[in-house]
């Protein structure tokens, strides 16, 4: 089950559940699509791996399989 991190790791902007912004590598490590596709050149700077789009979690699972509250931060220089 996918963790649903509630905010991009490199600016700290709000990625809520349902976020089309969202971006995760297969550690779901997560960043926004500005930082993703920015500065980080599509890839998690924390695994080299690429990123992809998070899928959206359905509303009715979203009840069953909350999203996480946790944030991480790890500034990008």
């Amino acid at each position: 089950m996918l963790e649903l991190r509630p905010n991009c790791e490199a600016c700290d902007c709000d990625l809520p559940p349902g976020s089309p912004d969202a971006r995760i590598c297969s550690f779901e490590c997560t960043f926004c699509a500005a930082c993703a596709d920015g500065r980080l050149n599509g890839h998690c700077p924390n695994c080299t791996g690429k990123l992809e789009l998070r899928p959206i979690r359905p509303a009715v699972a979203l009840e069953k399989y909350p999203a996480s509250t946790r944030r991480i931060v790890r500034p990008i220089p």
